[in-house]
């Protein structure tokens, strides 16, 4: 039997042992802060909704998309909250782009469904032109009236500092502000914040448009339907409490 050492090469194991430790550390800042608690109860919520909403018994092939990008998100959820939690805040922020990108994609669909069928049968020139990451932000922000272009900046943002390699990417491999930036994973309670608060904010958007898709006679997806509607309204009062009842664009 090949001995685990002889498997992992040494430096390897050590790394991975170091991401370990900065996962107890991440868990340990997490049991003081109630609203990182929250951000997670959701994400794990949406998560439950994706992954109830795959079990869906359907024919209908435009359906079987939204069922797909869901499993993907789910996918990207627990993939970014683990490297989140080793300490890759970088890379972790870079699959958040990929959320907010397919989070707009559903959006749209779940608006005019029509499209799911034209973006199935969709060559790569065809999706270019009508279905671009910024061309579905046109769409949207044609459809809800929105002029300030809030979609495009935040995608923007995250392929500034995360997406493409750039001085400005540089700010997610630093610790501290105004330190260096460092190789390999680290902990520190201002990024391990920034991060899940994003991935919550994200949740909350993926839920809403997912819910969309699954069929509200269904009763098996009622329980979670409900249990994110219900965190939904605990998230929105702690984090956005004059919203009431709106989600933040």
């Amino acid at each position: 039997m090949v001995k685990r050492r002889d498997i992992i090469p040494a430096n390897l194991e050590l790394l991975h042992n170091g991401e370990q430790q900065l996962r107890t550390k991440a868990l340990g800042i997490i049991s003081g802060d109630e609203r990182l608690r929250l951000h997670l109860a959701l994400i794990e919520a949406v998560m439950n909704l994706a992954d109830l909403f795959r079990q869906f018994e359907t024919a209908d092939e435009d359906l079987k998309v939204a069922q797909f990008l869901g499993m993907r998100t789910f996918n990207a959820f627990g993939a970014s909250l683990k490297l989140a939690l080793s300490g890759y805040h970088q890379n972790s922020a870079l699959i958040l782009r990929d959320v907010l990108e397919t989070i707009f994609l559903l959006d749209m669909f779940a608006g005019d469904r029509s499209q799911i069928e034209r973006w199935r049968f969709a060559d790569r020139k065809a999706r270019m032109k009508y279905f671009s990451p910024v061309k579905v932000r046109q769409q949207l922000d044609t459809r809800d009236g929105f002029t300030s272009k809030k979609r495009a900046s935040l995608y923007e943002l995250f392929s500034e500092l995360a997406g493409h390699p750039n001085m400005n990417s540089t700010l997610m491999m630093r610790p501290q502000k105004d330190g260096d930036a460092v190789i390999g994973p680290f902990m520190e309670s201002t990024t391990l914040f920034a991060g899940i608060s994003e991935m919550g904010r994200l949740a909350v958007q993926f839920g809403e448009v997912l819910v969309l898709f699954v069929p509200t006679d269904w009763n098996a997806g009622l329980s979670c339907r409900l249990a994110f509607a219900q965190l939904k309204r605990d998230w929105v009062s702690t984090f956005y409490p004059t919203l009431q009842n709106k989600t933040p664009q």
